[in-house]
């Protein structure tokens, strides 16, 4: 990587800017609006779970299952029922995924809290703080997750291929890069800055992975992070060790203000010369 502290003076620079502020551009922002940390954990899944697609649909869909969890989505949670779940969200509608998923999502969180204790004490059974980072972890939690009782949502003792909740836990075994599992981790996990919540004390930061999607890696290849073309697991771990040379003890700091020029669209496609002009990492970039 060419000129480290170039890169890093400029990233820092935009990571102040793009600050706490900017929450209502991100599903994060509902996440923040509970105090309980139980209650954040189940926010943080059903939002970082529909993080996919425009921004406006994004929040209207994560607006649509947080008011009818009602004000405690952790004890909506642990009440939760199948049945009544498939008819509270049977008219659910976001892009390809239906209420019936979302029905399973809250059915899989309920099971997750009654084995472990919560989200965070599942994903732990599969943690070695020994590994490089959290990918064994996340694929061990992924099909710990998807092989949890589905029956009572899709009527089959095994999950059917095509069941809608599969897409809310992808395995980077896989090579998905496993864009909002990620999100979701760095929410629980990374502390320190008010943005991120710090409450799976048990993972440190520097194990994350970046959660790569559309506009970080087209951004990441346009300063450096990476040469790879595929936005895959490879591509994603690629971004975040090349993250770690600026900030080794936590890289993924960087991708909430890097997501913003892409989700603000201040990071044209095409060199633009009035809109670069203004780019805060425009000297690092090689649009």
């Amino acid at each position: 990587m060419k000129d480290a502290k170039q890169l890093k003076r400029h990233l820092e620079r935009l990571y102040r800017t793009f600050d706490r502020s900017f929450l209502s551009t991100d599903p994060l922002e509902f996440v923040h609006r509970y105090e309980r940390p139980e209650d954040r954990e189940i926010a943080g899944l059903v939002a970082s779970s529909l993080a996919y697609g425009k921004v406006d649909t994004i929040r209207k869909s994560v607006a649509r299952v947080l008011d009818a969890a009602g004000p405690s989505p952790y004890r909506f949670t642990r009440r939760f029922e199948p049945e009544k779940g498939l008819a509270l969200f049977s008219s659910f509608v976001h892009r390809f995924n239906r209420g019936e998923d979302v029905a399973c999502l809250f059915w899989y969180a309920r099971q997750m809290i009654q084995e472990a204790g919560s989200i965070g004490g599942f994903f732990m059974k599969g943690y070695a703080p020994s590994r490089k980072n959290i990918k064994e972890a996340l694929s061990y939690f992924s099909g710990s997750v998807l092989a949890l009782d589905s029956s009572r949502v899709y009527g089959n003792e095994r999950l059917p291929p095509k069941a809608g909740v599969r897409f809310f836990f992808p395995n980077p075994a896989d090579g998905s890069p496993c864009k909002r599992l990620n999100l979701y981790l760095r929410w629980m996990v990374r502390r320190g800055d008010g943005l991120d919540f710090g409450q799976w004390t048990g993972i440190e930061p520097c194990k994350l992975v970046v959660p790569l999607d559309t506009h970080v890696a087209r951004i990441s290849r346009n300063i450096g992070l990476t040469g790879r073309k595929s936005p895959d697991w490879r591509m994603a771990e690629e971004v975040t060790d090349a993250l770690k040379e600026l900030d080794p003890a936590d890289p993924v700091k960087y991708d909430f203000a890097l997501c913003r020029l892409g989700i603000l669209d201040r990071c044209p496609r095409k060199a633009d010369p009035v809109r670069c002009s203004e780019c805060l990492i425009s000297p690092v970039c090689v649009l």
